[in-house]
C-alpha cells in the first residue's frame, strides 16, 4: 500500500475529504515509494492566470495538476518521500459545476481532487481509451468515498 502524505490548503471543512480522495487515488496505483502532494484551492482569477501562463489558455478551468516527479526519482533523504506535485482547484468554478451537475460541492471537490491526483501520476484523457481508464479510476475513488452518484 502506498503511503501518501496529502497537504490540503484553503479547503475549510472539506480538508479531510480532499485528503482522503487524494490518498485513495494514489493508493489504488500502488506506487513503490511513499509520497507527498499538495492540494490547494484557489480563486478563479488565480486559476485563469495560471492556465494562461502554463497552457496558453486564457480562461478559468476547474483543476490543474503540476507533476513534480519522474520515474526513478529517489525519495528525499530527510522525509523518505517523493514529492509528486500539486493539484490546484478553482473553488468558485467547482461551486458552479456542482450546481450545474446537481450534486454537492463536496462531491465536486472530491472528484476534482481525485482527477488531479491521477494526472500527477501520469494519467490523462486525451484519447477515448485514456478517458475511459481515467474515469474508471475516478469512479473507484468516488465509490470508496460514498459519493459515486
Amino acid at each position: 500500500m502506498t503511503r501518501c502524505r496529502v497537504r490540503v490548503y484553503d479547503a475549510g471543512d472539506d480538508k479531510a475529504l480532499l485528503r482522503r480522495a487524494a490518498r485513495l487515488a494514489v493508493k489504488n496505483e500502488r506506487l513503490p515509494f511513499p509520497c507527498v502532494m499538495d492540494v490547494i484551492l484557489i480563486s478563479d482569477r488565480e486559476m485563469r492566470e495560471l492556465n494562461r501562463m502554463r497552457r496558453g489558455v486564457n480562461k478559468v478551468t476547474d483543476v490543474l495538476s503540476f507533476p513534480m516527479w519522474n520515474p526513478g526519482d529517489k525519495p528525499d533523504p530527510d522525509t523518505g518521500r517523493v514529492y509528486i506535485g500539486d493539484v490546484l482547484i478553482a473553488k468558485k468554478r467547482a461551486k458552479k459545476q456542482a450546481k450545474e451537475y446537481n450534486h454537492s460541492l463536496e462531491r465536486e471537490l472530491a472528484y476534482l481532487t481525485a482527477h488531479g491526483a491521477l494526472h500527477l501520476l501520469g494519467f490523462d484523457h486525451e484519447t477515448d481509451w485514456d478517458r475511459a481508464v481515467m474515469r474508471k479510476k475516478e469512479e473507484a475513488v468516488m465509490e470508496r468515498l460514498g459519493l459515486l452518484r
